[in-house]
This record gives C-alpha cells, sequence and structure tokens, in this order.
C-alpha cells in the first residue's frame, strides 16, 4: 500500500479528498490532520510515503512545512494542493522541495493523476499553471535567465525542456517524440548535469523561467 496523510483544515475538502483516494486500490489514507503542527508530529509517528498539503493552514503555512518535511524527512512526497493560481505561490512551493503543485478545482479529475505522476519520480503542475501561470512566471524571470546554461543543450534537450514546460511526464514524453522511456529519462539525467540543477524541482523551475511553453515558443 502507498501511504496518504492529509493535512488540510476544511474536514469537507478531507472527506471528498479521501472519496477520490479510497476508490483506487494502491492508496490508502493513514491519517488526517487540520494543522501544519499537527501533521508534523504526524510524521514522528508513523511512516508516510506522501503528504497532501494545504499552503493557507492554521499555526504553519503549507510553503513552511513542506520545507520542514523535505529537511528532516526527504523520502516523503509532498504534493500541494490549493486555490491560489499566483505564480508566486507556485513558485514558492518548487523552491521548498514540493513535488506537485495541484489546483484544488483541478481535484477531481487530477487527483490520481498527480498522485501517481509523483509516485514515478516526476513533477506535477496542474494543467491550468501550467499555461497561464507559467507564461506570467517566464515573462517576469526571463532577464533572470538569459544565459542559464541554454548553449550547451542540444536542440533535442531543448524539446523535451519545452515538453517539461508543459507538464508532460517522462512516459508521455516518450510517447510524443516516439522515444524509449529510458532515453527520455537519459535526455533529462544530462540537461540536469549540463545545467548544474540537482532536483526535478530546479528543471521545472528553469523551464518555466526560459519561458518553454506553447504560447511563448510557437
Amino acid at each position: 500500500m502507498y501511504r496518504l496523510v492529509l493535512a488540510e483544515d476544511h474536514i469537507l475538502v478531507r472527506e471528498g479528498l479521501k472519496k477520490i483516494i479510497e476508490d483506487f486500490a494502491p492508496l490508502q489514507v493513514v491519517g488526517e490532520v487540520s494543522d501544519g503542527e499537527q501533521l508534523l508530529h504526524f510524521l514522528t509517528k508513523w511512516p508516510v510515503d506522501m503528504v497532501l498539503l494545504d499552503i493557507s493552514m492554521p499555526k504553519l503555512s503549507g510553503i513552511e512545512v513542506t520545507r520542514e518535511i523535505k529537511k528532516r524527512y526527504p523520502g516523503i512526497k509532498v504534493l500541494i494542493l490549493t486555490m491560489h493560481k499566483k505564480r508566486e505561490y507556485l513558485s514558492d512551493a518548487l523552491a521548498a522541495g514540493a513535488d506537485g503543485y495541484l489546483l484544488k478545482e483541478d481535484a477531481a479529475k487530477e487527483l490520481l493523476a498527480a498522485i501517481k505522476q509523483i509516485r514515478q519520480g516526476e513533477i506535477y503542475v496542474s494543467p491550468l499553471l501550467s499555461t497561464e501561470l507559467a507564461n506570467l512566471y517566464a515573462r517576469s524571470s526571463r532577464k533572470a535567465a538569459v544565459g542559464y546554461g541554454m548553449e550547451t543543450l542540444t536542440p533535442r534537450e531543448i524539446e523535451i525542456i519545452k515538453l517539461i514546460a508543459e507538464g508532460k511526464s517522462s512516459k508521455e514524453i516518450a510517447a510524443q517524440l516516439f522515444l524509449s522511456f529510458r532515453t527520455v529519462q537519459n535526455h533529462r539525467t544530462k540537461i540536469m548535469r549540463k545545467l548544474n540543477l540537482k532536483k526535478n524541482t530546479d528543471l521545472v523551475k528553469y523551464a518555466i523561467q526560459m519561458g518553454y511553453t506553447p504560447a511563448i515558443t510557437s
């Protein structure tokens, strides 16, 4: 079983999430908490594979808790579940180490896909954010990103980064480019080495900063 804990101060939201998750056999909700301090305490007592975490919670924000989780338990995956669409929240969440950022309005249709993608070692970003907010973030960050390792990338590597910016997983990229999953993973590893990046979240942030989205690169 893949163990999840829900950190959300609205009980109706937690119930909705549980209803989606409980019908998917490999997943099991092993705990529910209503604030950040309760979550950190829970993690000292019980083994957990993934945390579903709201940004706006009492006592400690989701961003603060994410940072603390990654410091204490780097193996635990963190999926941010939020109503916040502003690019600053997305950027702060990824910088804190979040493995995914899912808008609550997307949860009904995207939650299981987000969990699956994160379990596979990918970064998940809500479809609405991968276009609208990524474009805004790219425009504001392009100057800072100029010259950031771009000259060292091959055309194929840039093509893969563009697909990453669209929120596609390695499996989806492989299917679209008619490559094997292992080939795409090897490309990702080379890209991260060339750009001196350490985490998948850094690669996603780079892709967003460079404006590699359909609206900008078309």
